[in-house]
Parts: structure tokens; C-alpha cells; sequence
């Protein structure tokens, strides 16, 4: 009889090889899949995985696309490492964005150099408050933050949709659903002329590598380390873990809320019915892939990117649907997790007692 068996110490060789296992097990199996589907299997992964890579004139995209989920996935990963499972990140993403665009429409009327890092303060904010009620639930009621979390981006969405297609509305938008565009001094400025590449970019990245150090060289980020790996050590401690899941989740949440931010003054320079991407969900695929790691959820980042830019280029060139990218991400999640019990479990024989 089989059974699963818990390695003495896991290899870390194979602990930090397994994401990338996994992104070949992905590109494998989907082109079985795509080629059973009837589709040009091997063109379809190879546009999907390689060509935004290959082509530099897709490497804007690639960032632009990257920017928002890495810097989402970095304040998941700082719950997920206490054991904080903050599933809402959509949602706080949403209401960040929200919170930003009313400072905007607020000075639509004024100039100024201050108005962006207002609607970035505000973005920050409205992820927080949003983030703060699962937070209040969990530590007050021990309601769980994953279902409270996790509902609660679907008001966030039909919040959205209230305010785009009633009071703020464009009134020049021809009775479009969406607010009115944002000014210059409402919107990321570009890093070169004419380029995609905005300035959230960069920001992103110093987010990463600040969190790396909080995370790696502060006694908060150890205390948030031990919360998740020894409740009672943590205790014994001294440190409290309902302060570290307020933290955590307000982190999570105000990060989030940039992102929702960056967005709405970036790719979009508006509010409209399109805007919960599902970043915030993916984000969460970014965070395991990157090991938890702020250092490797860039390179997660950039290659769940590679799947919304190559996915576009393989509706066009191999005529796969839209929810191809959906579902290439969620095998790869899949493949990772199954990666993830074998380096930490082994299959053998169990026998029987005579």
C-alpha cells in the first residue's frame, strides 16, 4: 500500500529548482492540452512562455504588466509567511484605485506636482481600510480573514460599478460607464518619451528590494517569521500575533491599494468597468512561485506577465481564447503546489503488519 512519507530535511537545492520545474511541467502539459484541443500546441506555448521574452519590443509590456502584480504579491507574501491568508487583494486593489480617482476628480481642476502622491497616499489608504475590516474580524470575532477577505472584493466591484455608471460618470464620456481622464499631473509619468514604461516600474522594484530587507534584517520581519513557523514560540516570545496579523494584513492591503493606483494613473488613466483585472488573484500565484521570497517574486512577476502579454499574442497568432491565460495560470499553480509535496514528501510502501 502507498503512502506519503514526510522527508527528514528537504532538499533546498530542489525547494528553490521547483519553480522553475514547475514553468516546464506548465509549458509541457499545455502543449499536450492545446494540440488535444486542436490547437498548434508547441506555437501556442512558445508565444505564450518565449516570445514576450524574445521580442524587446514586447519588454514594455512585460513591465507594465509585471509592475502591479509584484508589487501586490509582496504584501500577500508578507501575510502568507505568518500564516495570514489575505485572499481579497482584488478587492483591495479596487478600492485603492477607487480611493485614488476620488482625490483625482477632487483636483481635476487644479495643477500641481502634489496631486499624484496625494492620490498615491489615498490609494495606499483605501486598501487599507479595505483590508482592515477582515483584519478586525479575525482578530476580534476569529472570523476567517479568507472568506471575509475574499467576499469582500465582490462589493468591491459593485462599488466600482456604482460609481463609474452613476456619480462619476463622465460627463463629456458619451454616456460611457467611466469617469472622466485624468490630467497630467493625475498620471505616471512615462520613463522615456513616448514609452509604456512608467514610472510604477522602478517603484516597484524598491518596493521589492525594501521589503527583502524588512523581511531579512528587522525584528519585525522575524517576528512575523516566527508567528507563522511557531504560534507558541511566538508567544513565549512576546510577540503578539494578532498585532502581527493587523500588520500583515494592512500591508498586504495599503500595497494592494497602490497597486490599484498605479494602475488607474497608468495603463488606464481612467476608472472604467474594466478595471478589476484579476491581478490580485494572480498575485497570489507570484507569491508562491517567487518562494515568499520579495527577491523572487520579481522573477515571478515577470513570468506570470509573460502569460497576459503572450497570451494577447496567441489569440491573434494561434487563435486560442481568452481564457487560455486563465488556465495556463492556474496549471501552473496547480504544477507548483504538486511540486512543492513531493520535495517535501516521498511516496513508499507501507506494509502490513502479520
Amino acid at each position: 500500500m502507498l503512502e506519503w512519507r514526510r522527508r527528514r530535511e528537504p532538499s533546498t537545492a530542489m525547494l528553490y529548482a521547483s519553480p522553475l520545474i514547475a514553468v516546464g511541467l506548465t509549458m509541457l502539459i499545455g502543449m499536450i492540452v492545446f494540440t488535444a484541443m486542436g490547437y498548434d500546441g508547441f506555437h501556442a506555448v512558445r508565444d505564450i512562455f518565449l516570445t514576450p521574452f524574445l521580442e524587446p519590443q514586447r519588454w514594455p509590456d512585460l513591465g507594465v504588466k509585471a509592475a502591479p502584480l509584484v508589487i501586490i504579491a509582496l504584501g500577500l507574501a508578507i501575510g502568507f509567511r505568518a500564516n495570514v491568508w489575505n485572499i481579497g487583494a482584488e478587492g483591495q486593489y479596487i478600492m485603492g484605485a477607487i480611493a485614488g480617482t476620488g482625490v483625482a476628480l477632487a483636483t481635476y481642476e487644479m495643477t500641481g506636482w502634489w496631486i499624484l502622491p496625494a492620490m498615491a497616499v489615498a490609494g495606499i489608504l483605501g486598501g487599507m481600510a479595505w483590508a482592515a475590516i477582515p483584519a478586525f474580524l479575525r482578530v476580534k470575532l476569529q472570523v476567517s480573514e479568507i472568506l471575509t477577505s475574499l467576499m469582500l472584493t465582490y462589493v468591491a466591484v459593485q462599488g466600482l460599478y456604482y460609481l463609474v455608471r452613476g456619480p462619476w460618470k463622465d460627463p463629456d464620456g458619451f454616456n460611457f460607464p467611466q469617469t472622466r481622464m485624468f490630467t497630467a499631473d493625475q498620471t505616471l509619468p512615462a520613463m522615456m518619451e513616448g514609452s509604456l514604461v512608467h514610472l510604477g516600474i522602478p517603484v516597484a522594484v524598491i518596493i521589492a528590494l525594501f521589503a527583502w530587507l524588512l523581511m531579512e534584517k528587522t525584528m519585525a520581519g522575524y517576528a512575523v517569521k516566527v508567528v507563522g513557523l511557531a504560534p507558541a514560540a511566538a508567544r513565549h516570545g512576546g510577540f503578539s500575533a494578532d498585532q502581527v496579523t493587523w500588520a500583515t494584513l494592512l500591508a498586504g492591503g495599503g500595497l494592494a491599494g497602490l497597486a490599484g493606483l498605479f494602475e488607474a494613473a497608468g495603463p488606464f488613466g481612467q476608472l472604467t468597468p474594466q478595471f478589476p483585472t484579476g491581478y490580485g488573484f494572480t498575485a497570489i500565484i507570484v507569491a508562491f512561485l517567487g518562494r515568499l521570497n520579495p527577491l523572487g517574486i520579481v522573477f515571478g512577476g515577470v513570468v506570470l506577465a509573460a502569460t497576459y502579454v503572450g497570451g494577447e499574442i496567441a489569440q491573434t497568432t494561434v487563435r486560442l481564447p481568452q481564457a487560455a491565460t486563465g488556465m495556463f495560470q492556474a496549471l501552473l499553480l496547480f504544477v507548483l503546489l504538486a511540486t512543492d509535496v513531493l520535495v517535501k514528501y516521498r511516496i513508499g510502501w507501507k506494509v502490513r503488519a502479520a
